[in-house]
């Protein structure tokens, strides 16, 4: 719990005059491709899936919807969990957007890390505990 605070961008990183060295959260994989060119319409269906970060938006739905938009592309030389990273914070808006950008540059370095802080942030064991308290006091 610690190092996720020790990750997180401070007020001192605020009031730095330098330019920010931290522009994404997400490190950019090595690839085996010279360039990479995702098409515009890919792009376009990723923002019709915005997740925002709101109490009633469901995450592992927008995870799923993520990944399906995702496989629809293959490009030689990338694998899948690149052009996740790459793409993943097109799919995110207002809230979760600021959550993402609040670690500081290049933290996440794999796409599993993006899953695992993603759902502990916006699904916690406090919910599933909530859930199943709730069904097993349905009548």
């Amino acid at each position: 719990m610690a190092e996720e605070h020790d990750q997180r961008i401070t007020l001192e990183d605020y009031s730095s005059s330098s330019v920010p060295q931290f522009i994404t959260s997400i490190a950019r994989p090595e690839v085996q491709a010279n360039n990479i060119n995702y098409p515009h319409s890919l792009i376009h269906l990723i923002q019709g899936n915005l997740f925002q970060g709101l109490p009633n938006e469901d995450p592992y739905a927008h995870l799923t919807t993520f990944i399906e938009i995702c496989n629809t592309i293959k490009i030689a030389g990338v694998p899948d969990e690149a052009i996740r990273l790459n793409l993943f914070s097109f799919s995110l808006a207002g809230e979760a957007k600021r959550w993402l950008h609040s670690f500081k540059g290049k933290n996440l370095k794999t796409w599993e890390e993006v899953i695992e802080k993603f759902l502990k942030k916006y699904f916690p064991k406090s919910k599933t505990t909530e859930g199943k308290a709730a069904i097993s006091s349905f009548h």
